[in-house]
């Protein structure tokens, strides 16, 4: 091979490897770019925006006074007994203060502080204490226990930091989020997760729309933001599942739900809700077909109030509502927050399934809190009786569970509302109903206790019992006795 076949071969070999170089370039550039793009919402930390936002978030403490009566005798006796309400007079009544712990953030520079209700609920003093550890005495503005919210003033001059709400309604499930809260008095906590679902309702409150993320939240974490990758508020923490802590289940009052009220509690003191005047319940597949209103959707109206705007408006029990206002009705539970917030005095039309048409009306809404039904709402402590031998803590079953879950009319029983850990029908869960013990049907708290009570009394080793569960399906239990 000549010299210049050579020179002319090395040549070529060295556009080759030149060519193959741009080549791999080009790749590592396209992929590095592809991943970027496509990755940008993962952060390699929290840190940056955890430090952002540290400063407009605050530790609440709240004290009030409870008076109890101190037990003169040596021994307690049993609720319910005859001894008790004899000799309670004979107790010295005591004072002692009561604590609680809960999280807020600011949301304006003149220092208001939007938390829960439960956090402050009959509080005498609230303290408010940022991440630098300054601490501010605050007073209520307005607060909501339908909702689970409260808004604060720092009784200060001084300017804060506040945070912006964002647009709940974007956040996708699979998105980032980071709560920062006071979990267990232990301020400035940060923790991160994703929304894992949206639209929960857990039986908590009237107008439930929860946020579902695994960012761990605690006690304490109550009335906390929920920040999106953005730094904008798109949730207030206010429960999680499970009383023991975090097992990834936490919920948080949508930020597009919660302006409302807010807005509402700042410039009023109070909410003003649209009124509608109906009690509701799901429509069922059978309701449906019956209907011949094709799939499942809309609320059953189950009554109307006297005098209510649907009673004024040609409204009946047994319509369907399908649209209110423009808004199409797919279950049950998204009628009452539309409606609680369109504007109380707006004319609106609804559009109504009756006798297998579609029907239109037009209501003019009155307002929930200076309603009749106010008074139902209203949330009111609740008597429960403790069944000892159950392990477990039940109330009377109300027409209104009937109603709102779809049962037979002629049924009753009793909820359950506690179960401990240890309970022989632990298995079950909060709001299971009890219908019947032994063959015997249950009507009051007492007629469980006293079958139960007799069992044991027999040296039964094992009883039966029957219960609707949270899904209204009807199950024989076998329990085993202590």
């Amino acid at each position: 091979m000549q010299l210049w076949d050579l020179q002319l071969y090395g040549i070529l070999k060295l556009k080759m490897k030149l060519k193959l170089l741009k080549i791999a370039i080009f790749y590592l550039l396209t992929v590095n770019f592809y991943f970027s793009v496509n990755a940008q919402n993962v952060p390699n930390s929290f840190a940056d925006l955890a430090e952002k936002l540290m400063p407009s978030v605050v530790n609440i403490s709240t004290t009030q006074t409870v008076v109890a009566r101190s037990n003169p005798f040596p021994f307690e006796f049993p609720p319910g007994s005859p001894f008790e309400d004899m000799f309670k007079e004979f107790g010295t009544p005591q004072e002692r203060k009561a604590s609680a712990l809960g999280s807020g953030f600011i949301i304006d520079e003149k220092g208001i502080v939007i938390t829960n209700n439960h956090v402050i609920k009959g509080a005498e003093d609230i303290l408010v204490r940022f991440n630098d550890d300054k601490e501010y005495s605050a007073k209520i503005i307005g607060s909501d226990p339908l909702s689970d919210l409260a808004v604060l003033q720092i009784v200060s001059d001084d300017k804060f930091i506040p945070v912006k709400f964002g647009n709940s309604d974007k956040a996708r499930i699979g998105d980032w989020v980071i709560a920062i809260g006071n979990p267990f008095g232990l301020g400035g906590t940060v923790t991160a997760g994703i929304i894992s679902a949206r639209n929960r309702s857990i039986g908590l409150t009237r107008y439930e729309d929860y946020i579902q993320t695994d960012a761990s939240i605690n006690q304490g974490n109550s009335g906390g933001p929920l920040f999106d990758m953005d730094g904008n508020v798109i949730g207030i923490n206010t429960a999680i599942l499970g009383q023991s802590g975090s097992i990834g289940i936490g919920f948080a009052i949508p930020s597009n739900s919660a302006e409302l009220v807010i807005d509402q509690l700042i410039e009023f003191g109070e909410t003003k809700r649209g009124w509608l005047g109906v009690r509701i319940q799901q429509v069922t597949k059978e309701i449906a077909d019956a209907e011949q209103l094709g799939v499942p959707r809309g609320a059953l109206v189950s009554s109307v109030s006297q005098g209510s705007p649907s009673d004024k408006g040609g409204v009946k029990a047994g319509d369907i509502i399908l649209e209110f206002d423009g808004k199409k009705i797919n279950e049950m539970k998204e009628l009452p927050m539309i409606v609680a917030q369109t504007k109380v005095g707006k004319l609106v039309n609804v559009k109504i399934w009756r006798n297998k048409k579609l029907i239109n009306k037009r209501i003019t809404l009155g307002r929930l809190e200076t309603s009749e039904d106010f008074k139902v709402t209203k949330p009111k402590q609740v008597k429960t009786s403790r069944i000892e031998n159950l392990k477990i803590e039940v109330r009377s079953l109300k027409k209104e569970d009937i109603a709102s879950r779809g049962l037979p009319s002629n049924t009753t029983g009793v909820v359950i509302t506690k179960i401990d850990n240890d309970s022989p029908i632990a298995d079950l869960a909060v709001n299971n109903i009890i219908v019947e013990a032994q063959k015997r049907k249950i009507k009051t708290p007492g007629d469980l206790d006293n079958i139960i009570k007799s069992a044991v009394m027999a040296k039964n080793k094992s009883i039966v019992i029957v219960i609707y569960n949270n899904q209204n399906q009807k199950s024989y239990i076998g329990v085993k006795l202590n």
